[in-house]
């Protein structure tokens, strides 16, 4: 089993910073090591369909949605088999539940997710 709690959401205002984290854990890794699943964060607005922001492979490879425009950064330490995401520069529109997402074959895992609410 996996389970993922991200933190680090809140109330920022637009041009500010915001640092996301997803730990993960369960008894999965008694089997498999961490740093073999990829890892992604993703958002959902209020009534809007749930979308890629950052992906980060196994071997640190990474992945941003074309509205990131060089604002944010995705990172790993597989060693506290966590996640982060740095967001810098946010927006109003980057409001929305961020969700942390491990891919693994038949059955993907999320979290509860984390709110971040852009605004003055």
């Amino acid at each position: 089993q996996v389970q993922l709690v991200e933190t680090g959401g809140g109330l920022v205002q637009p041009g500010g910073s915001l640092r996301l984290s997803c730990a993960a854990s369960g008894s999965i890794f008694n089997i498999y090591a961490f740093s073999i699943y990829a890892m992604g964060w993703y958002r959902q607005a209020p009534g809007k369909q749930r979308e890629l922001v950052a992906f980060i492979t196994g071997g640190g490879v990474t992945k941003y949605a074309d509205f990131v425009q060089g604002r944010f950064t995705i990172s790993r330490d597989n060693a506290q088999k966590t996640v982060h995401l740095q967001m810098a520069s946010l927006k109003p529109e980057d409001t929305a539940v961020y969700y942390c997402k491990m891919a693994r074959a038949g059955n993907d895992s999320w979290g509860q997710g984390t709110r971040v609410t852009v605004s003055s």
